[in-house]
């Protein structure tokens, strides 16, 4: 028998768990970090059904490209969820998106985000957008909308994930890729600040399920906690790649995520060629080396996994590799030359790191 709700006892949006004034609350609160990331050809304000973006800033280019690509930050939510510190997961996105897009040579644009919850706590929502607008300060993006969607029933009231997409544009005849790639170029890697945003269910899984570690224990190796150590921002490249462009002959470059270092650098070989890495020229952080002794796990599986020191490669001329660490030193990026490009030969892969890790 179906019932009719009286006013008094009637079902409500509220009652099935959202609350559209706590969500309007979020977004009063976020407004100020947003203002912070506008760039000249951003039109309106917070608040709108779309981002609007001028995009008649493109007619200084010949034949713009446009570059998007979305991502999330995978499990490492679970840590901040974990640790109630929402303020640095948005430098995570930030980096996952806009590193993709400036590995083919584009400038990072503008991006919009979508953050999902059990329950819309304004100040955690809007710590979080404070983190991405952070990010794309860093990224040089403007961040020109988003949505913040509650789903009670489904996910936790403390739950939460968050994932981005992004914009970007590039000359036609500066695009970054595999066809300009000549043997004998050198790889220049980029130290990663830490784990960034990929491998955490097994870095979860291993410190946390089977070593039993707490988020609040210190760490002598790490100088601070498990927790802040396991949430250091993802780095975010893309400027340092920018500015690469501009003071050498960049022939690629290669965004270090899942799947790891050889992985990710095998997508940018053509054919005929082979990256070989020697694992000689650095040093993993602690980080790696703890996650290894107390999983057990294998050196190939974590370098499947993990980056192991290495957030971005560019590869570049042999004879400008000197000018490609002088710039990075510039901006304060530490970066070395970890190997070089040969001919493909028997190898089955596009690349592959070899010897023993210095240390």
């Amino acid at each position: 028998m179906s019932e009719t709700p009286t006013a008094e006892g009637g079902a409500s949006y509220a009652a099935a768990g959202v609350d559209i004034e706590a969500g309007d609350r979020a977004v009063e609160l976020m407004k100020e970090w947003v203002k912070k990331t506008q760039r000249p050809e951003v039109l309106g304000g917070l608040g709108g059904f779309a981002g609007l973006f001028d995009a008649s800033a493109l007619k200084r280019y010949e034949r713009p490209l446009l570059a998007s690509a979305t991502d999330g930050v995978g499990t490492k939510v679970d840590i901040a969820r974990r640790l109630g510190v929402y303020d640095t997961i948005g430098h995570d996105l930030v980096a996952m998106v806009m590193d993709d897009i400036v590995v083919c040579g584009a400038e990072p644009l503008f991006m919009t985000d979508y953050i999902c919850v059990g329950k819309v706590h304004p100040e955690r929502v809007a710590a979080i957008v404070k983190g991405i607008a952070e990010g794309c300060v860093l990224a040089g993006c403007a961040l020109v909308g988003g949505e913040t969607a509650e789903h009670p029933g489904l996910l936790g009231e403390d739950d939460f994930d968050v994932a981005g997409a992004g914009t970007g544009v590039v000359e036609a005849d500066r695009l970054l890729g595999a066809d300009r790639i000549r043997k004998g170029d050198a790889v220049v890697a980029m130290a990663s600040s830490g784990l960034h945003s990929n491998g955490y269910s097994l870095v979860r899984h291993v410190l946390l399920d089977r070593a039993g570690m707490s988020l609040d224990a210190r760490v002598e190796d790490f100088g601070r906690t498990l927790g802040e150590e396991l949430l250091e921002p993802t780095k975010i490249y893309s400027l340092d790649c920018l500015a690469l462009t501009r003071t050498t002959d960049v022939h690629a470059f290669s965004h270090v995520t899942g799947g790891g270092l050889a992985a990710n650098l095998a997508r940018v070989i053509p054919d005929t060629l082979h990256a070989v890495v020697d694992r000689a020229t650095w040093t993993p952080a602690p980080v790696f080396d703890l996650v290894g002794r107390s999983g057990g796990v294998e050196r190939l599986e974590l370098e499947k996994t993990l980056n192991m020191g290495v957030g971005m490669i560019a590869i570049v001329p042999q004879e400008s590799a000197d000018v490609a660490l002088a710039t990075l030193a510039d901006r304060g990026v530490d970066a070395w030359v970890a190997g070089e490009i040969t001919d493909r030969g028997e190898h089955t892969t596009g690349a592959e790191l070899v010897g023993d890790y210095a240390g």
